[in-house]
């Protein structure tokens, strides 16, 4: 089957919402927040045949035929950094006492003409920190190969050096990282959206459908 015929329903790296609320059918989250830029938003233009709604929201829909009292709060906003997440973000969403808690990867912070790394883990750490004392479930993103921006000749370290980043302080607060690096969605050409950057609504599908499985990974070493 093409990528020009596939649809949310087809699509082999997708599955329902039905077939991921079985698999969290025993959550235990009733508060999901999200904060961050716009991966943590969902940003991405439509897909013909998939349903125009970014990742975050879908979870939140699948956890509410699970959890019909689930509350979402998603602070998101395209472009922000990890600073302006911690500065504007943290607070609001630490009164807001979430369970499940996802948290940005600091695309944004290495646009900047000289990344300043040791600042940005610093940031990090501080957003990692107060995040760990709402006592949720902390999760967060490796983006795709495919985020690439050609207009930063070192693109490439950055975003390795960034990801190791995450990776590392996220694994000192057991935070669930889901890895998109590798995955076989980077392939697809009609993954990114018109300004070649952000996941268009079909990449938005299985970013939901990533974080479901990821979930239920949880909660299956729980059981």
């Amino acid at each position: 089957m093409s990528i020009q015929t596939m649809t949310e329903q087809t699509d082999p790296l997708c599955q329902s919402e039905l077939t991921s609320a079985a698999l969290l059918f025993d959550a235990p989250w009733r508060r999901f927040g999200v904060i961050g830029d716009s991966l943590s938003a969902g940003t991405g233009d439509p897909t013909p045949g998939y349903a125009n709604k970014g990742w975050s929201d879908r979870v939140a829909e699948i956890l509410r035929r699970v959890r019909p009292d689930l509350e979402y709060l998603n602070l998101s906003r395209i472009g922000v950094t990890t600073d302006d997440t911690v500065a504007h973000q943290l607070d609001p969403i630490t009164e807001f006492r979430p369970n499940l808690l996802h948290l940005p990867s600091g695309a944004n912070d290495i646009f900047r003409r000289t990344p300043d790394f040791e600042r940005i883990e610093k940031a990090t750490r501080l957003m990692y920190d107060r995040a760990a004392g709402t006592r949720a479930l902390l999760t967060t993103f490796i983006p795709g190969r495919a985020f690439v921006v050609p207009s930063i000749a070192d693109w490439d370290r950055r975003i390795r050096e960034m990801n190791a980043i995450t990776r590392r302080v996220a694994a000192e607060y057991d935070a669930l990282v889901i890895d998109f690096w590798d995955h076989p969605v980077n392939d697809r050409e009609n993954l990114l959206s018109a300004d070649r950057i952000h996941f268009s609504t079909s990449g938005q599908a299985v970013i939901a459908t990533e974080v479901v499985r990821r979930l239920a990974h949880v909660l299956s070493t729980r059981r």
